[in-house]
């Protein structure tokens, strides 16, 4: 029934497919980043409306991962994995084209959708194609893709916005997506998994997608509408709360549940996801801020932030195959101790070092050394997530979890970008209030900047920009110190997850 292991050129070239579509998709995770002040003024919105730009397509992929599982059951995973690159491609196309905000969005919506079932079936086809002895080879390989992505992403996002439009930060997923289509033609015809129809749980997808929709709309639009003092927000919060209680009421006792939260019955599941989503969070969050921060407020082009921003995955690329190597020896609940306490240390520096007038090295050091935390963060963790689980629970464990992770990175961003608006606001309005005819300190700037030649007005104009670019950096340290001080708290949790941590999940931990 199973096809025997792929060898030699045509292992290769799969091995090459398989990650380049990892690759395409886990570098339209990044690449946005970076190009959000230059997609949302050409496109007459603000900032915080940019950012819909990232959560719209975290989202849409959060919520059609959960249905790969049945949809490659019910079609076939090569298949499956074809359709979603083509379609993918496609978005791509529709993304860069985009005219408006409104449309962007919405691209990125159906772009996030087709987007779900690539990493956990490029995963899986992977191991179900290779010799069982090479399988952590192949893991290894893979998840490099995964590590060398958000390195190139916000460069090369950088780059396209400063020298050609926008719009070719989506369309370079087009070519790539006609190679893996190609690749994965040539190397898996023939070789099609087996399939069966089995009941969707339709009632489960349809308060999935309304309630976890409504969520991250409220989350997106609350601050615009000056959050529960605006009726659409009180009815989205209510809608969000309703929508997910009847939803985890009825996937507890649905016979083919799209989310089985009987998993949760595991110490082991409940911790990892906990850690890894609520660590994730933190970071994509940071993610997200650190290049706006640095266009805002230090004056870096997009090509500039996005360099300060790559750091991040260079010692990952160098730790990986050494963890991979001698992980069966490690307690992964070290591993991740480590982790979150060079993130911890991470942020703090960052708290520390951001003020104004700031080098380089300043905002990229930090990205450097918390490359020690991203690689001993993801293998360890999902490691744990999957221990003591039997094989046919694996894939619907990684399915969950990796729903809820990227839920978290989405919300993550929502609540960074909005506490950083909302903090700026509070320290814009403190530190004007000290810019008084009463105040020597405001006397004596305005005779200076007088005195270089600025007229009363002119002056007033760079103070208040000054005090705007004083509440950024300031919020912006203080949201590095919360995320900090949440590290440090996570550091706990880990240890309530128990030994031995194996996962004996062999290709089944994909979907």
């Amino acid at each position: 029934m199973a096809n025997k292991p792929l060898v030699g050129a045509p292992l290769a070239w799969m091995t090459v497919a398989l990650s380049m579509a990892t690759f395409m998709q886990v570098l339209d995770s990044t690449i946005a980043n970076v190009a959000i002040p230059t997609i949302a003024g050409n496109l007459g919105a603000s900032n915080s409306q940019g950012t819909w730009v990232i959560t719209s397509f975290g989202v849409a992929n959060a919520i059609s991962i959960p249905i790969t599982g049945w949809l490659a059951k019910r079609i076939g995973e090569v298949k499956l994995f074809l359709w979603s690159t083509v379609l993918f491609a496609i978005a791509s196309w529709l993304c860069g084209m985009s005219n408006s905000l409104e449309m962007l969005i919405f691209f990125r919506v159906v772009q996030g959708v087709v987007a779900g079932p690539l990493i956990p079936l490029s995963q899986s086809l992977l191991l179900n194609n290779y010799p069982p002895a090479k399988r952590s080879t192949a893991l290894a390989l893979w998840s490099m893709t995964v590590i060398v992505a958000p390195i190139c992403g916000p460069i090369l996002g950088g780059y396209i916005s400063d020298n050609y439009h926008w719009g070719w930060i989506f369309f370079i997923n087009v070519p790539i997506g006609l190679v893996v289509v190609f690749l994965t033609l040539k190397t898996l015809k023939g070789r099609e998994t087996a399939t069966q129809i089995r009941p969707i749980d339709s009632v489960g997808l349809v308060l999935l997608v309304l309630g976890i929709g409504a969520l991250q709309v409220m989350l997106d639009r609350g601050k615009e509408l000056d959050w529960f003092n605006s009726t659409e927000i009180i009815v989205l919060a209510a809608v969000a709360v309703v929508a997910l209680c009847f939803l985890v009421v009825w996937e507890l006792t649905d016979d083919h549940p799209i989310v089985d939260l009987s998993l949760f019955k595991s110490r082991n599941f409940t911790i990892g996801v906990l850690c890894i989503s609520l660590a994730y969070m933190l970071y994509f969050g940071a993610i997200v801020l650190l290049p706006q921060l640095l266009q805002e407020v230090y004056g870096y082009t997009a090509t500039w932030a996005g360099l300060a921003s790559a750091p991040v995955g260079i010692l990952p690329v160098l730790m990986s195959p050494i963890i991979g190597r001698f992980a069966h020896r490690l307690d992964m609940r070290k591993l991740v101790t480590f982790s979150f306490i060079m993130y911890a240390y991470c942020f703090f520096w960052r708290a520390y070092t951001f003020e104004p007038g700031m080098d380089f090295g300043a905002s990229a050091w930090p990205q450097f050394i918390q490359g020690f935390a991203v690689g001993c963060f993801f293998m360890p963790l999902t490691t744990i997530i999957l221990s003591g689980l039997p094989p046919e629970r694996m894939a619907a464990a990684s399915s969950l979890s990796n729903f809820i992770r990227t839920l978290a990175g989405s919300i993550g961003t929502s609540i960074t970008t909005t506490m950083w608006s909302n903090r700026e606001s509070l320290h814009h309005a403190q530190l004007t209030e000290n810019i008084t005819p009463y105040n020597p300190a405001a006397t004596q700037t305005y005779q200076q900047l007088e005195g270089l030649g600025m007229s009363h007005q002119q002056a007033s104009g760079w103070i208040a920009r000054e005090i705007t670019n004083q509440g950024l950096i300031i919020s912006a340290n203080e949201i590095f110190w919360l995320s900090g001080g949440a590290f440090l708290v996570l550091l706990i949790l880990i240890w309530f997850a128990r030994p031995p941590f194996s996962s004996g999940g062999g290709a089944g931990g994909a979907h």
